[in-house]
Formats: C-alpha cells, sequence, structure tokens
C-alpha cells in the first residue's frame, strides 16, 4: 500500500446500529468515528434508524436542533424526517437519525423499483426485512439530499454502508448516478448466519452450499437477495476477516476487494497502571461480594473468577462450550483454585433480583440464587436449562459455581451497578470458544482490559493474532476449531481455566501485560489503514466512470443574488386584565366553570352589563374583557352589586372547600370531546356534551376525578344556511385569552409541555387546565411553535382530517395524556376509557409498568386491566375506529420493543387475528382488551355492544359476556330552567342540595300546584317563541328565510301553540325525515283549526355527511311552503344555548331513530328535567325510561324488514299519535281555568317517573358502585407487595396456555335425546373425565348447558350446570353434577371447559374456552 491513497472529503457511514445498540457493528463503527475524529470531524456523518423515536429515552443519541438547520428544513420540504444531532459515544459524531416508517405506505412500489432496476427479490420479506430495507432507502435518499444541498461537485464523498439491512441505500445512490463512492461491507452474511445458526456444518463443506437454494430454505431469500446485490453493485466490496471472505466468494458471487478488519479504541480502557489497578481492585470487590450474596457461601480471596460475554447465541458464541467445560471441571478430580464462573449475555428479563438486591444492601438472609435478574421465560431458557440438566445448583463445596447475569451491564443494571467493562476488568480470564465469529471483538475487549482470554480458529480476530502478531502470546490461547471437533475444544477450555487456575502471581502479571500487547495490534492506528485502502478504492473506481473531480470548488464571479429575508416567528403572549381589588373574586369565579350551572353565579355576571353579557355569548370572562372602566369604577361603589358578588363568592368558596373531603377511588377520564359551555368549544355532539355533563356531576358529588382531553383551536363549528338550506360550515378560531383554561405553569413558571415520538421528529404538546367546580379537566395543545405545521394542526378541529391525523389526536389523547398525568403528580386507581378513541392509554401504561416496575407484559397487563373501564357509545360497528397496520408501523413500530414482545402480538390487542396485516386494528378491541370491565350507554346498548364485541370471546354467547351498562343521565343543574329549579328546590327535600339524595324524591312534583306547573311551562313556551323569533331576525344567522318569509314566520309562529321540538345531529339514521313522509297529512295537522302544532327544527350535519345536510336542505325547503310557514320552523346554528331554550321550552320532545342505532340519546333526558314529554321510537333510554302518561312511544317490534316500509307504518303511526293522543290530551282545557288537568298529569308523571331515573347523579352513582370501587380494590390488591398478585395470576395463566393443548376429554356422559329419556323430575347424573396433565382438577371449570334457538338462529342460555371436581388420579379428573331441567321442550345443550381461578374478576378475564 505505498500508493498515495485518495482521501474523501465527506464520509457518510450508514448503519442499524448506528445511537442503536443492538451487536458488535455498535462498537466497531462508534470506536472508528472516534479514531476518525481529528481527520475528519463534522465530515463524518454517521447515518442511523429513527427506531427509538422517543429521544428521551435513546441514551446513545442527543439531538442538536441547531445543526444542519437549513439542510433539515430542505430535507422536509423533500419529504424527509430526520433527526440531526450527535451520537452519545467517545468523540460525539455527528449523527442524522432517519425516519423510514414514512415510506411504509408506498413501500411495494419502492420495492418493486428495486426489483425492475437490480433485481432485488423481496416479494417473500418480512416486516423486520421491509423495515430495514426501507430504511436503507431513506438513508439514501438522505444522502443524495445532503449532498445536493451541502456539497460542491469537487467535494469527493464516500459513502460505507454495513450489513444487508442498508443494501438499498447503497443501490438508490447508484440509480441516481451522483458523484458518490460506495463501499459494501458484510460483518456475517446471511446465509452463512443462518446455517451456523442451524446447527449445520459451515466450513468442511462451504464450497457444496447453494446460496440461492439455502435462502429458500431457510426463508431468507429476500435478505440474501438484497445482500447479493448490493455487495455486486458497489464500487468496493469489504468484510472483517479471510473467514467471511471466503463466505462472500461462495455465498454472494464476488470476491472480497478489501479485507477491513474491526479496530479497537484503547482511549475508555484506564491510562495509567494506577488508574487500572484501582478499577480491577473495584471490580473484583464487587463480583466476589455478588458471588457470595449468589451462593450463599463466602468466596475466597485466591478464588478464579471467569466469565463469557456478547450476544445470546447459543452456540456460534460458544455457550455451549463454555457450560460444558465447567462441568467437565466440575466433575473431575481438579484441585487448583475453586471456580466462579459469571455468563454476562443480555437475555429478556424483568429487573434485578430484589431478593439479592436486598441482600446486597445489607440485608442478610439465607436468600440464595442462580441468576441475578428475573429471567422472562426461564423454563424456556437455554442457559438455565443446560445448568438444570447437569446439575449446577452452587451447592457448598462445589469447585465450580456459575452465575447467569442476563442483564445489560451498563453501570446501572440494580445488581452490580457497574458497565461490562468495568466488570472484566475485575476477572481473571474470559472465554470466547466461538464456532461462527466473524470477527470477535469480546476477546480483543478483554486483551485491552490486561484479562487473559480463549478464543477460537473460526473467529477473525483469532485468526488475526495467529498471522500478525508472530509471537508466542500466553494472554491469548487461539483453540483450533471446526465442524467436527466439538469435544476438543471443550477439552481445551477446561485446560485454560485449569491453566490460569495453577499459575502464580508473577506468571498471572506476564499473562497480562501479554494481553495488552496483543490487543495493540488491533488498535484502529494500525487497521484504519485497510478502511482508508478501501475509500481509495472506491473514489478511484468512481473517477474511472464519472471522471476527475474539479480541483477548485465551483465559485462564480460577479454573481449576485437577492439575499432572502427569513419571516418573522411570532409568539403568542398573553396580556392578562387588571381587575380592581374589590372585584378581584370575579376574575376567579370567570375561571371556574361552576359559574355555568350555577343560577346565583350568572345572575351575577348578567347584572354586570347585560348587553356585554349578551354580546359575548354569557362567556363572564369575554365579557369582563368588554366592561368598561368606568362601570368597574360604579360596580366598585354598588353596595348590592358587592352584597351579591359576597354572597356568591363565599357560595363557591364553601363548595370549593369540599373538595378536600373527597373519599371515591381515584379516578382518570379520557376523552376526545367535552360539551361544558359554549365557552369553551370543544365537543361536537353527543359525547362531548355527556362528558362534560358528567365531569360536572363528579364536581357535585366530590368525586375524585381528573379528566384528560384536546384542546381544539376550532371547536365547534358554526353553521351558516343558505338562501337554498345549503349548511355551510364555518370554522371560528376560538380566542384562547378567553376560554376558561389557564396554561398550567411548574414551579419556575414554566409552561408544562409532553412529548410523544412521532416519525423523525417530536410531537410537543402544552397542558391547560379547566376547572370544571371541584373537578379539573387538562387539555393537552399541539398549535405551538415547538412543532411542525402538520403537527400544530393536530388539534385545529375535533375529529378533523385523515385517518393519519385521527390517529395522531387519538396517540396525543391516550399516550401524551399519561404522561400530562405524571407530569402533575397523578397515579390513579381505575383509568375510564370513554369511547376507544383513548385506548392507547393501555399501550402507554403497559410501557411504563414494564421499563419502571420491570414487569413482564402479561404481568403488566394484569395491572393495566384490573385499573381500566372502557365505555362504548357505538351501536353500530362500522362505528368503531379502526387503522391500518402499515400506518400503525409508522407510529407505534417502536412499541413493542418497549413491551418486550413482538409486533403480532401487540397488533393482536387491537385485532381478532394479530397476524392477519388486512385486519385493521380497532381501537374498540384494543379498549376492550386492556379493560376488565366494558360497558355500554343504556340497556339496550349493552345487549347491542355484547354482539359487536362478541367475537373476542368466541367460547361464550354474547348473552353471557361482561359487557353491561350504564345508562347515560344529563346534568340536572345545567339543563333544568331557573323556573323549574326554584320550585324543585321547595319540595324535593333538603337532601336534593347536596348532590347526595334518593330518586323517590322528584315525586316532590306532585306537591306542586297545577296552576304553577301549567304557567311556568307557558312561561318557557314563550320565552323559547321569543328566542327564536329573535334569532330568525338576525340576517347572517337566518339567511336560509327571505325577509318576506321571515316576518310571515315571527307573524305565524305562536306561544300558546302546542310545540313540539326535534333537534340533534343530523344523521340519517335519526330519521329527522320520517315527519314528512305524508305532508298532505301532516299540513293537517299543524292548520288544525282547534289544536294546531308546530315543529321546531334544529341542528348540525358532520360537514364530510352529505346525506345529512341534505335532510336538513330537505326540513329547510317543506317549511318554506305556504302551508306550513311559521308552523314548520328550522332554528339556525344548534349549539348548548339554542339546545338549553328548546329542551326547556317545547312542549314535547320527539326522536325517530332507527332502532337500535340510538346508543342511548340524552337530548329526551334533558327534556324530562324540564317536564317536557318524550315521544319517540323505543331505543336507547327510552326502552328504559317510558312509562305510560309520562310519554309516548312507537311500539318496539318491527314490522317490515324493509326500511322503507316501516318508515312509512311509523309515520303514519307518528301522525295517528300526535292527532288523537297529544294534541288533544293538551288542548283539553278547562274552561274555568284555561289549563288541561290530562297535561299538567303527564308532566308531574314525566318529572316523578322519568326525570329521576336518567340524571347524571344516578349515572355516576352506578359508575362509582359498579365500576370504580370494586375495579380500585382489585386493582389495590394486584399492586400489593410488589405485584404479587400480578405476577400470580400472569404466571398461572402462562402455566394454563401452555399445558392447555395437553387436556383431553376422556368420556361424557350427558343428556343425549338419542339415548337418554330426559323428564322433568328424573335426576340425571352428569359425568365428564378430563386427562387434565399437571393440571389442578380445581384449575379448570366443566359445566353443560341447555339453550334454546330464537327465530333467528341465536342461542339462549335457559339453564346451566356446573360441574364438581369429586377424584383426580395421575392427571386423570372426574367431574360429576346432578342435571334437572326446570322446564320442559327441545333444548340444545353443550358442554365447555374453562379456565378457572378465583382471583379472575370474570370468566371473560382469559381466553382458554373449549366446547366438548
Amino acid at each position: 500500500m505505498t500508493k498515495e491513497l485518495i482521501k474523501p472529503d465527506y464520509l457518510f457511514e450508514v448503519s442499524w446500529e448506528v445511537c442503536n445498540k443492538v451487536g458488535g457493528i455498535y462498537t466497531v463503527i462508534a470506536t472508528k468515528s472516534l479514531y476518525l475524529k481529528s481527520e475528519y470531524n463534522r465530515h463524518h456523518i454517521m447515518v442511523g434508524p429513527d427506531v427509538w423515536m422517543d429521544t428521551e429515552s435513546n441514551p446513545d443519541f442527543i439531538e442538536d436542533p441547531t445543526l444542519y438547520r437549513a439542510w433539515r428544513n430542505q430535507a422536509a420540504a423533500e419529504g424527509l424526517r430526520v433527526r440531526v444531532g450527535r451520537w452519545n459515544v467517545p468523540g460525539r459524531p455527528t449523527a442524522i437519525l432517519v425516519d423510514f416508517k414514512q415510506f411504509l405506505t408506498n413501500q411495494n412500489e419502492i420495492l418493486t423499483e428495486f426489483w425492475k432496476r437490480f433485481g432485488v427479490d423481496s416479494l417473500t420479506g418480512n416486516w423486520d426485512y421491509r423495515e430495514s430495507a426501507l430504511f436503507g432507502y431513506a438513508a439514501g435518499r438522505v444522502i443524495e439530499s445532503f449532498w445536493r444541498f451541502n456539497l460542491e461537485p469537487s467535494d469527493k464523498v464516500v459513502a460505507q454502508f454495513h450489513e444487508w439491512m442498508t443494501g438499498t441505500g447503497l443501490l438508490y445512490l447508484k440509480s441516481i448516478e451522483i458523484p458518490v463512492a460506495t463501499v459494501f461491507t458484510t460483518h456475517a452474511t446471511v446465509i452463512g448466519r443462518c446455517i451456523a445458526g442451524n446447527n449445520l456444518p459451515l466450513y468442511d463443506g462451504i464450497l457444496d452450499y447453494n446460496a440461492d437454494e439455502k435462502a429458500r430454505h431457510f426463508n431468507v431469500v429476500a435478505r440474501h437477495s438484497l445482500e447479493k446485490k448490493a455487495a455486486q453493485n458497489s464500487d468496493i466490496f469489504t468484510t472483517v476477516s479471510d473467514i467471511t471472505a471466503q463466505e462472500c466468494r461462495q455465498f454472494l458471487g464476488r470476491p472480497v476487494d478489501v479485507v477491513t478488519p474491526n479496530g479497537f479504541e484503547p482511549s475508555f480502557t484506564p491510562a495509567t497502571d494506577e488508574e487500572y489497578d484501582k478499577m480491577r481492585e473495584a471490580s473484583r470487590k464487587k463480583l466476589v461480594e455478588v458471588a457470595s450474596a449468589m451462593c450463599g457461601e463466602e468466596v475466597p480471596e485466591n478464588a478464579v473468577l471467569v466469565g463469557i460475554g456478547g450476544r445470546y447465541e447459543w452456540k456460534n458464541k460458544g455457550i455451549d462450550v463454555f457450560i460444558d467445560a465447567l462441568d467437565k471441571l466440575n466433575r473431575t478430580d481438579f484441585k487448583g483454585k475453586c471456580v466462579h464462573a459469571f455468563i454476562m449475555i443480555p437475555s429478556g428479563h424483568n429487573g434485578p433480583d430484589k431478593q439479592l438486591a436486598s441482600k446486597l444492601a445489607g440485608n442478610p438472609s439465607g436468600y440464595v440464587t442462580r441468576t441475578s435478574h428475573y429471567l422472562m421465560n426461564s423454563e424456556y431458557d437455554a442457559v438455565t436449562r443446560r445448568l438444570n440438566d447437569l446439575k449446577f445448583n452452587n451447592a457448598i463445596g462445589d469447585k465450580v459455581k456459575v452465575y447467569f447475569i442476563p442483564s445489560y451491564l451498563n453501570g446501572n443494571d440494580g445488581i452490580f451497578n457497574k458497565t461490562y467493562y468495568e466488570l472484566i476488568c475485575g476477572l481473571d480470564l474470559t472465554l470466547f470458544p466461538s464456532y461462527y465469529e466473524p470477527w470477535g471483538y469480546t476477546p480483543l475487549e478483554s486483551l485491552a482490559f490486561r484479562v487473559p482470554t480463549l478464543t477460537t480458529s473460526l473467529a477473525g480476530f483469532g485468526l488475526w493474532v495467529r498471522t500478525y502478531y508472530g509471537k508466542n502470546h500466553p494472554g491469548i490461547t487461539v483453540l483450533d476449531r471446526s465442524d467436527s471437533n466439538y469435544f476438543e475444544v471443550v477439552d481445551g477450555v477446561a485446560e485454560r481455566v485449569k491453566e490460569i487456575a495453577t499459575i502464580r502471581k508473577d506468571t498471572r502479571k506476564k499473562y497480562m501485560q501479554n494481553a495488552k500487547e496483543v490487543s495493540e495490534i488491533a488498535l484502529w492506528e494500525n487497521n484504519i489503514v485497510y478502511y482508508k485502502e478501501a475509500y481509495s478504492k472506491a473514489l478511484e473506481k468512481l473517477i474511472s466512470v464519472m471522471g476527475s473531480f474539479p480541483v477548485a470548488r465551483n465559485v462564480k464571479s460577479m454573481e449576485y443574488k437577492k439575499f432572502e429575508v427569513n419571516q418573522p416567528t411570532w409568539n403568542s403572549v398573553i396580556v392578562s386584565r387588571h381587575l380592581p381589588e374589590g372585584l378581584k373574586d370575579l376574575e376567579i369565579l370567570s375561571k371556574n366553570l361552576w359559574w355555568c350551572w350555577n343560577e346565583s353565579a350568572k345572575n351575577l355576571f348578567a347584572s354586570i352589563d347585560p348587553k356585554a353579557w349578551e354580546a359575548s355569548g354569557m362567556n363572564p370572562i369575554a365579557m369582563l374583557d368588554k366592561v368598561s372602566r368606568k362601570r368597574y369604577q360604579q360596580l366598585e361603589n354598588d353596595a348590592k352589586f358587592l352584597a351579591d358578588l359576597k354572597e356568591v363568592t363565599a357560595e363557591f368558596n364553601a363548595y370549593m372547600a369540599l373538595k378536600a373531603e373527597r373519599t371515591t377511588p381515584s379516578v382518570a377520564y379520557f376523552c376526545m370531546e367535552y360539551g361544558l359551555d359554549t365557552s369553551l368549544k370543544i365537543y361536537s355532539g353527543g359525547l362531548g356534551i355527556l362528558a362534560g355533563d358528567y365531569i360536572k356531576e363528579t364536581s357535585d358529588m366530590n368525586t375524585n376525578l381528573v379528566a384528560v382531553g384536546l384542546l381544539y383551536r376550532f371547536g365547534y363549528f358554526n353553521q351558516k344556511l343558505t338562501a337554498h338550506g345549503e349548511q355551510v360550515a364555518e370554522d371560528v378560531a376560538q380566542d384562547f385569552n378567553k376560554i376558561p383554561a389557564s396554561p398550567v405553569r411548574d414551579e419556575n413558571g414554566n409552561w408544562v409541555t409532553i412529548s410523544v415520538a412521532f416519525p423523525g421528529r417530536n410531537l410537543n404538546a402544552r397542558l391547560w387546565r379547566v376547572d370544571v367546580g371541584r373537578t379539573e379537566l387538562y387539555l393537552l395543545d399541539t398549535d405551538i411553535p415547538e412543532n411542525l405545521p402538520e403537527d400544530r394542526s393536530i388539534t385545529y378541529n375535533l375529529y378533523g382530517g385523515d385517518w393519519e391525523n385521527r390517529l395522531k389526536q387519538e396517540l396525543l389523547l391516550g399516550v401524551g395524556g399519561i404522561r400530562a398525568l405524571r407530569k402533575l403528580g397523578f397515579a390513579p386507581q381505575v383509568y375510564h376509557c370513554n369511547e376507544g378513541h383513548a385506548a392507547f392509554i393501555g399501550l402507554e401504561r403497559l410501557r411504563e409498568l414494564i421499563a419502571e416496575q420491570n414487569l413482564e407484559f402479561n404481568e403488566a397487563l394484569e395491572v393495566v386491566r384490573a385499573s381500566s373501564l372502557f365505555t362504548t357509545h357505538t351501536p353500530v360497528p362500522a362505528g368503531h375506529d379502526a387503522f391500518d397496520e402499515g400506518l400503525l408501523r409508522k407510529y407505534i413500530g417502536h412499541y413493542p420493543q418497549r413491551l418486550k414482545i413482538d409486533w403480532e402480538t401487540m397488533m393482536g390487542l387491537g385485532k381478532n387475528n394479530g397476524a392477519d396485516v388486512n385486519e385493521k386494528f380497532s381501537m374498540s378491541i384494543l379498549a376492550a382488551n386492556i379493560s376488565q370491565e366494558v360497558n355500554g350507554v343504556s340497556w339496550l346498548h349493552g345487549e347491542v355492544s355484547r354482539d359487536i364485541l362478541g367475537h373476542m370471546w368466541p367460547g361464550y354467547l354474547p348473552e353471557e359476556l361482561h359487557v353491561s351498562y350504564v345508562t347515560n343521565g344529563v346534568h340536572y343543574p345545567t339543563w333544568t330552567a331557573p323556573e323549574w329549579k326554584a320550585v324543585h328546590a321547595k319540595v324535593f327535600g333538603e337532601e336534593f342540595k347536596t348532590h347526595h339524595y334518593d330518586k323517590s324524591c322528584f315525586e316532590g312534583i306532585y306537591k306542586v300546584s297545577d296552576e304553577e306547573v301549567w304557567n311556568i311551562r307557558t312561561t318557557l313556551r314563550k320565552s323559547l317563541i321569543e328566542e327564536v323569533k329573535r334569532r330568525l331576525s338576525d340576517p347572517s344567522a337566518a339567511s336560509h328565510y327571505s325577509p318576506r318569509q321571515v316576518v310571515r314566520i315571527k307573524e305565524t309562529l305562536r306561544d300558546d301553540v302546542l310545540t313540539i321540538g326535534f333537534a340533534r345531529r343530523f344523521a340519517t339514521y335519526k330519521r329527522a325525515h320520517l315527519l314528512f313522509r305524508d305532508l298532505d297529512r301532516l299540513a293537517e295537522i299543524v292548520n288544525d283549526p282547534k289544536q294546531p302544532v308546530q315543529f321546531l327544527f334544529a341542528g348540525k350535519a358532520h360537514p364530510a355527511d352529505k346525506a345529512g345536510q341534505d335532510l336538513i336542505k330537505m326540513i329547510v325547503d317543506i317549511s318554506k311552503q305556504e302551508r306550513f310557514i311559521g308552523k314548520i320552523v328550522f332554528v339556525p346554528n344548534y349549539d348548548i344555548t339554542v339546545a338549553k331554550y328548546l329542551v326547556q321550552g317545547v312542549d314535547v320532545w320527539m326522536n325517530n331513530p332507527t332502532r337500535p342505532l340510538e346508543a342511548s340519546g340524552t337530548s329526551g333526558e334533558k327534556a324530562a328535567m324540564n317536564g317536557v314529554m318524550h315521544f319517540s321510537v323505543l331505543d336507547g333510554w327510552w326502552v328504559e325510561g317510558y312509562k305510560p302518561g309520562a310519554g309516548w312511544a312507537l311500539p318496539m317490534e318491527r314490522t317490515y324488514d324493509d326500511q322503507n316500509y316501516q318508515d312509512e307504518l311509523d309515520a303514519a303511526t307518528i301522525y295517528n299519535i300526535i292527532e288523537n293522543e297529544i294534541a288533544p290530551t293538551f288542548y283539553n282545557k278547562s274552561l274555568s281555568t284555561g289549563r288541561s288537568a290530562d297535561w299538567i298529569e303527564y308532566i308531574k308523571n314525566c318529572v316523578a317517573q322519568v326525570a329521576c331515573n336518567f340524571t347524571t347523579n344516578r349515572m355516576l352513582t352506578d359508575y362509582i358502585n359498579q365500576y370504580y370501587i370494586p375495579q380500585s380494590k382489585r386493582f389495590d390488591a394486584v399492586v400489593a407487595d410488589d405485584y404479587a398478585q400480578a405476577r400470580e395470576m400472569a404466571a398461572w395463566k402462562k402455566r394454563l396456555r401452555r399445558e392447555w393443548k395437553n387436556v383431553e376429554v376422556v368420556s361424557v356422559v350427558a343428556p343425549n335425546s338419542a339415548i337418554d329419556n330426559v323428564t322433568l323430575g328424573n335426576e340425571f347424573k352428569g359425568e365428564i373425565v378430563l386427562n387434565i396433565g399437571d393440571l389442578k382438577a380445581e384449575e379448570i371449570g366443566v359445566e353443560i348447558l341447555f339453550a334454546t334457538v330464537d327465530a333467528k338462529g341465536k342461542f339462549h342460555i335457559q339453564e346451566s350446570y356446573e360441574f364438581t371436581p369429586v377424584e383426580c388420579v395421575d392427571g386423570v379428573a372426574k367431574y360429576t353434577a346432578s342435571i334437572n331441567p326446570d322446564r320442559s321442550g327441545l333444548y340444545q345443550v353443550a358442554g365447555r371447559i374453562y379456565a378457572k381461578n378465583p382471583l379472575m374478576p370474570h370468566r371473560q378475564d382469559f381466553e382458554l374456552v373449549r366446547w366438548l
């Protein structure tokens, strides 16, 4: 190599292990970068995958937002997401982490292009392959982008690609033909690894192997194809040793151009003898201390400490030889010093052994263990099984004792708390008898720390020592190893241990000095020359193809460009108002939504400035900004106002003081929307209004609940109607200065934020707090400068954007919501997921428990399930959010690694079949799988939900499922008119005011005089009609009516006419059109001279729901007809304020959903609070709510299967009931009083018999009693004593799953009509015999079911008989039961067995069921 080498100006290195420790390549490129730092500085750029995503959790990466900022922006504009920063290794090289998951959605097109251009066969590639290939492709594009933006034609650039995972990057650069020289380095061939890993002889018959054939045999065609094409198309092809070079020639069809041996950077070894001696002494002391604690016997000072480290490859790394050699040593008459062996091989574990840690902390005990950390699957662990087979029990007196250390030794493992390098420094000998070791860093590391070692001739480093050291080397033994000399190698390892055990101190010192000397032949300062040769040859080849590089940089003279000035960065700054001292309490009252359901507070605000109150939309925060300084000065001197303020403030303070007396379990409540008040537009429909009512009730009942949601910039849209009745959705941005939400600040006054890892960047969200009385609602907001524009818009619109944006919102709510709670110090006992949108709370909680509490996945799942409740509001399967797997890989592809499971297992949480890539991931299935309890929102919806979710538990009929219900309610103080509240306060009793009352108190309405009831209803109707006329008088709001039509409506619309209301979200299933099936009949009803009827409609359709918008247009068009003008009116811009006027002011509330598509429906419940009767199909809440004499109902049963016919029949029924029942009752007025006694009776019945059952008070009481209290108790039990019950249940389920396949039916004696004549009164003795293997008889439940079949073919269980175990001998258990049916008839009889444990909350908690 005397020829002058060409040096690259820029060097890119691409590897899957950049900032991502997987194996030895990490060490290779990390240490090489340190050596090259002085030569290249920032021109040596490492490119790796953004697999961690969450940079806060990645110990290897330090993001630097200032580094290459301009290029990063350019890359983003090109669709490339990168993080730029420093690799956190000595030297801190520049690192670019590439988000490749964004390309998952068009992976087929990308991989097809590589097939067309290079013949890369990706067809059979699994997800691991595809992700790696897409990473390589993305890395290639990143290099291209960097080259085009930052470099000049004169810059000589080399890109080195390590291993097959990066091959597509090299091929991409080749395809675009830019002057970047490429080097492809394989550290071990795909086929070589497969042959060695499958216990086939690799070396003796290597020339006989056909690589392509073996690739098909091992199902690695795609990996092999990519590796082969990358090698063949690279400018220069390298590998790390002569051993691997032989593989490359045979398997990849191209000889290696340069062998580039790995090097070693000694900077992290002790610099002086004094430092080394200090480290060795401390490390040896720690090893002896831990060994003594683990074996229960004092380890002597002169004991020989040996060890093995590296990846967990049983044969390839020689772990099998290591253990067998120790066994041989233990069984011989070896008389030397005792040997203590440490197997430092990282494996799946769940944290340090706590009893061992306690012992090491100074708490003496007799506890002993062979393994330092809790193994995840100890019964399947190869090391553990082999040690058990050889009876390595570390008994007192054993000459050889073995300790398995399955943790990454990073200095924080919980037992040693020292690094791997520190610990090997304390050993006397390391042993690496590898079978497949292309290079072999571990023996080299050992030598660098002066620890004698052993390797084999099948390790690249071993051959390197033999070839290049040239002297005797007692510091390292290189054993000859082949495919056929296993036992000779075992003997050689045993002899090496004996040798070290018997040498004297002075000889040991020589061995150690020689070890250090041998390591120096592989220092980077010696081996880097081979890499430089490869880079130079790559540039030479590039020059031969593309021509020479320009000598000078591309500088053009006399070139002038206008320099663009960047745009200003505007930051939001909140400037607060300053109220006079005597009015300070107004500020406090305005910022707590308690005011919105308390009349005294509302009246107080209205009295400040009635016009400003009205103009602000009854938003006190906005109103206070509108009030003049002069008016404030007047109020300061207004004795009455100050007295009122003092009284309201005292009422508020007394209310809030009770917050300290909460006794209920702590609950976290998650929902996508909350309808609290028009001043906070973070709702769109019934789900939000329900959630808003619910947390108001938690405040009134002083429930220990914290709520989490999102703060939307645009929230609920304003509805405009064109002259043709077409809906126009107008998004009006909320002014965050005028909403009842305050920034959450930390102790230093900084805005509290959380982050969620997104592809190629972090999503940041700031926290806002909304005080809803005593209940805190925390909202997350992404519209902040730290986020990309596309991420800022995540919280622009509720349910806005495409499916990807919906996924972002749900990740923010679920993952971000949990992180927000933790940052605020909340650790609730129960997590209530209100709809499936928030189900990602389960994944994040699992991650927390696994990472922070060292639980196994199944143990963590026990904890999460015990404390989670899922409420579904969706009555149809299509209404449940579901996402494509490819989209999920893009955003949560890093989670399986965090959860220590595979991708398929995680997908199984949200699918029926986790392996089915075509099945979408359902958020409702995820929510149900991470929740112990599931409930619908009405009795009927509970039944429907069992059918919808029944596929999750195929061993049970829908009617058996644990899916229950809590019927929705409404917040009485919010929706009840002040006039009614004043009356109710007098007759409902004192307890009613405390919010802890018996619902029978509503019967107090019967004490109210008919006159008062009638007058209140008349007053409320009059207020409604006045409000409708006022709204229609505003041309901007009522453009769907012409001025002439508005005048006509105002003349025609009356406040003494029976008024029926219909207001809700317009969706086709709600059948708003039903009333208009027969317009002539309808005209007769509304124009009846003796008993006229008028209809008020209001509501919005989703902006994307064209069918719903068409319904609105149809109603508007009909309302304009001469015969209906002023008799049917559409009130625009439906919101909470309009809703209150309607539910309080109409006489009848109408609802016509297609049964059973109304999950609950609460608008009719709001009306009932005001004595407004419900007239509806028996669906949702009305199935439970309907009482004769308190409302009207259409029949429950369908008459026609054809929906059009059913609609026609239902419409005719509606006309008949209005004409013959409702209108006659309303107009049956006494001549003397002018009132209808019958109608008043309906009103009183409605309040006493209906309204009482549908308050959020009753609803929250149900949730507390049915779910919060029982689940909090079970959660406390599950986590007690360091999660003992969670561990116990997970271990039990694991054992049952393992043994379940072995459970067999021996015999069954059960009713069978073909054989037995079963008659009433004659007891039948049933007997079932099972072969249950190692299980206990009581762990298996056995039952016989008697069922009937309905007309639709559905089974319904009539009786079940549980069998009792009566004997169990040699794994055969007998179960018996007495069977005596209660009724005669035809039954379908079936038996089943199921896993049984008294600690299970219900049967569906465990999936093991088998039908007999």
